[in-house]
């Protein structure tokens, strides 16, 4: 258990959060919620003790042991893998150095002795002789395979650096948790394996996560950071998100009468109660759904972007044929022999092993990247608009936001009465928009480029991981302004709600070719036997 009492965190120019009180328990998995710079991984950084608040106290149960996932993995370039991990376990690593460094001196003696059964008593009640062991298990279960267990960290790619610190965080069985979006960089089979052990984990988790499939699975509780305080909502984000906006629409609904609102209110949590996960917390998490009550839920103070596609024309038989394409870069080929023909409304997801592949597809088909050989031939009805995954260079001038998106308006859109209200639907109201472009954060920058792809009006849309530096709520306003697009829309992402909600057709990419299925979910496409199989022939 960690428990926060009056926590308050101010600096010189704004508050963060102020009198925050709260028992995170064992058994649950907290997921920590607000919008972008509400202070999400400051208070995540008060509970470790890295940050001291400015009034109160963060204190954990009598012996217990927190961990937190480390971001910086050059920190440990020096260490074998198996290091790593267990030096994640502070107390048995230290043990297991001591003990060694006597076993190791050359003139062992008695004493030496006495100290080392000592230490050698200390280690096997903490389970170090299972350490090696639990480890490998951990690091094999985020696909780090056996052979790299004894390599030095300065020998694996960045990748899997992010998913050694991951199983040192995890590792020897933490009494609190606390993980700052450990699903970045992680590959589709590694995020199972987490959801499966964070969802098994007996002991307190307090999670950060812009990945709401994720959150829906693993969480029992959303610690809501607004209005400078924590509140805490039995249920996932879901359950979260709808009943917030449930009350956001009683508050501001003047003219309905308030008994039929409560009554609306109170048949959505019985629903969603209802229909709990079937998790290994279901039962306690119907328990905490049925004791809510309606001053329980409150309406959150988040606002969402406006984000609505319009294309100007539609589109005709031809959509897209890709035929025979090989593309190499520095010299190391990416993909061959990939071949697809799209149809209109088609809303394709791509998929691969290695986002390397997926964007070198996307920026061959936008024109930038010329491939080794083959055609693309793009229907002569189509317009498209692209969002790369790298879109930085495109940022890079002193220029106000209103001009640099002045330059994509048609006549009749472009002048500032228009700009200023369409941009204020982007969340940028005011003076925001008068800010230099090559300044804003990488949120901000999303959602310029979002809203330079909805003046441009095309049939065609192509994202490179869209969701990237987006928070939540633009996440769920993109998601639901692509559900509804009429025209197509070429993506890869790694969020499995957007995939799984936007796609009607999955193509895998490999290096030797794709497997391609239409008329499909992502969840059917994962589950299929077949598809694996395909995939693993492809991938010889």
């Amino acid at each position: 258990m960690i428990t926060v009492s009056d926590v308050s965190l101010h600096f010189a120019d704004r508050k963060l959060f102020e009198d925050v009180n709260i028992k995170f328990a064992p058994g649950n998995c907290y997921g920590l919620i607000g919008a972008n710079g509400a202070g999400k991984s400051t208070f995540l950084k008060v509970l470790s003790g890295d940050i001291k608040p400015s009034t109160g106290s963060v204190k954990l149960g009598p012996n217990e042991r927190l961990a937190t996932l480390k971001q910086n993995h050059f920190d440990f370039d020096d260490y074998t893998v198996m290091e790593t991990v267990i030096m994640g376990h502070d107390e048995l690593y230290k043990i297991m150095q001591e003990k060694d460094a006597i076993y190791m001196k050359p003139d062992f003696n008695e004493e030496d002795g006495l100290k080392a059964a000592e230490l050698e008593s200390k280690f096997g009640e903490m389970g170090g002789w299972e350490a090696e062991g639990e480890a490998s298990q951990m690091l094999q279960g985020l696909n780090i395979p056996e052979e790299l267990h004894q390599e030095k960290m300065s020998t694996l790619t960045a990748g899997q650096k992010i998913k050694v610190l991951l199983a040192q965080a995890l590792f020897g069985k933490p009494d609190v948790l606390l993980l700052d979006e450990p699903t970045n960089g992680l590959d589709v089979d590694s995020i199972d394996w987490l959801e499966e052990f964070l969802i098994n984990f007996e002991n307190t988790v307090i999670v950060v996560s812009h990945d709401r499939y994720f959150l829906n699975k693993v969480c029992t509780y959303m610690a809501d950071l607004d209005y400078g305080k924590i509140q805490l909502y039995a249920g996932n984000y879901d359950f979260w998100q709808q009943s917030s906006e449930l009350a956001q629409q009683m508050k501001q609904d003047q003219n309905a009468k308030k008994e039929e609102k409560i009554k609306e209110l109170q048949d959505f949590i019985a629903r969603f109660s209802a229909n709990a996960s079937k998790s290994k917390q279901a039962t306690s998490r119907k328990k905490m759904l049925d004791k809510i009550t309606l001053d329980d839920i409150q309406p959150s103070s988040r606002r969402y972007p406006f984000i609505k596609f319009v294309p100007n024309r539609d589109i005709g038989n031809d959509l897209l044929q890709v035929k025979d394409l090989s593309v190499s870069i520095d010299g190391k080929q990416i993909f061959k022999n990939v071949n697809f023909i799209l149809k209109k409304d088609d809303k394709v997801a791509f998929l691969a092993k290695n986002d390397t592949v997926t964007t070198a597809l996307f920026r061959v088909l936008s024109g930038d990247l010329v491939p080794d050989s083959g055609t693309i031939t793009w229907g002569v009805t189509t317009s498209q608009a692209y969002l790369p995954k790298d879109f930085s260079t495109m940022f890079n001038e002193e220029t106000p936001i209103i001009d640099w998106l002045r330059q994509f308006a048609e006549k009749g859109e472009d002048d500032d009465t228009f700009l200023r209200g369409f941009l204020g639907r982007m969340l940028f109201s005011g003076d925001d928009v008068t800010k230099m472009v090559n300044v804003l954060s990488g949120g901000e920058k999303v959602r310029v480029m979002l809203s330079k792809m909805m003046l441009l009006k095309t049939n065609v849309l192509m994202m490179d991981d869209p969701t990237n530096h987006l928070d939540l709520e633009s996440i769920t306003s993109l998601n639901d302004g692509l559900i509804d697009y009429k025209g197509s829309i070429l993506f890869a992402s790694h969020d499995h709600q957007f995939i799984q909600t936007i796609a009607n057709r999955l193509i895998y990419l490999t290096e030797n070719g794709v497997v391609d299925r239409a008329d499909t979910t992502y969840d059917e496409f994962r589950s299929n036997d077949q598809v694996e199989k395909q995939i693993a022939e492809l991938d010889k």
